[in-house]
């Protein structure tokens, strides 16, 4: 039974934990912005319009933000090793206030749309940047939790536009945005900056009282040698685009990441939050679609702050599989009921199957495939090109977005509600699969040693000697209590061999 105690896991941590709060405030903001045309669209289609819009206008107010997203992807990799990790926060941060504005100021769609566009690119740069300074700041302890606060941010800024978007006018939704950034701007600014970056730029001594702050201890200069040695081995061979592929560890790290990233979107969350009331239309005489998509939002945010609470405990990797295997299944059983529907089968008996299969999907898919890969996005990739390498990921994530939508659009259409789905379930079985076979486990590891992890490199674990090279990842046992019959089955060597092909 695991046992979590506060005080002890967060204890003498006051300090990151204050950067990692305020800095994933911009992240608040973008998922009022992520949600914010579901509720929003019906107001401007309303009489009392301040913005009016056609038809078409809605689809470009849905898609520009991905458009903005994808066309942020070089200026962040540019800024990430430009300006550093919290002056990117903090830029990001600013365009997301000036979006929030002119949405608030807006008297046609033109304004919407170039609000809309830079949000997309402002939410493309905060979710880069942050988890880079987050995993750079963070004790290895509680990185994980604290890098699980991006998306309970984001979670509680879906709530919160689902909670107040279609009561209150958009001018007065926009203010509570701009006072999140306003906020984070006052306090995220005093925070220090990535040690690790600050070394790269060769600032030993601001590395070093940046690392005195974030350890509440004037006693870091181990730490602060063990830093700067990782950081001056991976500056020896300075990161090139190429080296993501050519590089066996780079190659792991990106391939991981790739399969993660269409694995949060193959398993269909862009098309819930974009068509939920779609999806539980049979489900209206239970619950009002309105009040449903608040529910599933509070689900996803449960489920994600009980999993930043366990990610560091039970491990990045258990959540991972666990939680793929399960969304799968929630996934199968409402392609199951639309199947039946679309086959003349009578379903209106079981038109509770809908909600409860998209809430089961709303707990199962925040609680680690949701969340696990935006932690993992920071941790794999070594400092030389980790700009680099978690930009092409953010790329991966955004194309996963676009096309997992125009799929589903185009499944729908041409064969009925519930081949996407049944699509989107697989999807999600095999991603599972793919977390028990080939995804290491980061959990308790310096960032220096999931490198050696990723490179096959000797490492020492407790008072033994274990080869990684030999094993690849850690053997573990599976299924209990069957551990003593599977423990000795090597699945690190498997997914070395698909890997380092």
């Amino acid at each position: 039974m695991v046992v979590f105690d506060v005080s002890k896991v967060f204890s003498g941590r006051a300090p990151q934990i204050l950067a990692a709060l305020t800095g994933t405030l911009t992240a608040l903001s973008d998922g009022m912005q992520y949600g914010w045309s579901a509720p929003i669209i019906p107001v401007l289609q309303s009489r009392s319009t301040p913005v009016h819009i056609t038809n078409s206008d809605i689809v470009w107010i849905e898609n520009i933000y991905l458009l903005g997203g994808l066309a942020g992807i070089p200026l962040t990799l540019y800024m990430l090793d430009k300006f550093g990790r919290k002056n990117t926060m903090l830029i990001a941060a600013v365009e997301n206030l000036i979006a929030w504005l002119l949405v608030m100021f807006a008297s046609t769609i033109d304004l919407v749309l170039v609000a809309r566009f830079l949000t997309g690119l402002a939410s493309d740069t905060n979710f880069v940047a942050t988890p880079v300074y987050i995993a750079e700041i963070s004790e290895k302890k509680i990185r994980g939790r604290l890098g699980s606060l991006i998306h309970i941010m984001m979670l509680i800024g879906i709530l919160v536009i689902y909670g107040i978007g279609p009561f209150v006018s958009i001018a007065a939704s926009s203010t509570v945005g701009v006072g999140v950034l306003v906020t984070q701007l006052l306090t995220f600014s005093f925070m220090p900056e990535s040690p690790y970056y600050l070394l790269v730029k060769n600032k030993r001594e601001e590395a070093r009282k940046a690392l005195q702050i974030l350890r509440s201890s004037q006693d870091v200069d181990e730490e602060l040698k063990e830093i700067a040695k990782v950081v001056e081995e991976e500056n020896k061979v300075r990161g090139r685009p190429l080296e993501l592929l050519t590089v066996k560890s780079n190659r792991k790290a990106f391939t991981i990441m790739t399969v993660l990233n269409f694995a949060q979107h193959y398993s269909g969350i862009s098309v819930m939050l974009m068509n939920i009331h779609i999806i539980l239309k049979d489900a209206v005489p239970i619950i009002p679609p309105r009040n449903a998509a608040i529910l599933f939002s509070v689900f996803m945010l449960l489920a994600c702050m009980v999993s930043a609470l366990l990610i560091d405990s039970l491990g990045r990797r258990v959540l991972l599989y666990l939680s793929s295997f399960l969304t799968g299944a929630s996934l199968l059983i409402l392609a199951t009921y639309f199947a039946f529907k679309y086959n003349g089968i009578n379903v209106s008996a079981y038109n509770w199957v809908p909600i409860v299969a998209v809430m089961l999907y709303a707990l199962t898919f925040k609680c680690g495939l949701g969340l696990i890969p935006i932690v993992m996005t920071a941790e794999l990739y070594p400092t030389n090109v980790k700009a680099l390498g978690c930009t092409a990921s953010d790329a991966m994530y955004l194309i996963a977005a676009t096309s997992s939508i125009y799929l589903f659009y185009d499944l729908q259409n041409k064969y009925g509600m519930h081949v996407p789905f049944f699509l989107f379930g697989c999807c999600c079985i095999f991603s599972g699969f793919f977390s028990v076979v080939v995804i290491p486990e980061t959990k308790g590891k310096t960032l220096e040693e999931i490198q050696k992890l990723l490179k096959g490199e000797v490492m020492i674990v407790g008072n033994g000697v274990r080869s990684e090279a030999e094993t690849g990842y850690e053997k573990r046992s599976l299924l209990s209590p069957l551990g003593d019959v599977v423990g000795h089955l090597d699945y690190g060597s498997v997914a070395n061999d698909v890997l380092n092909k």
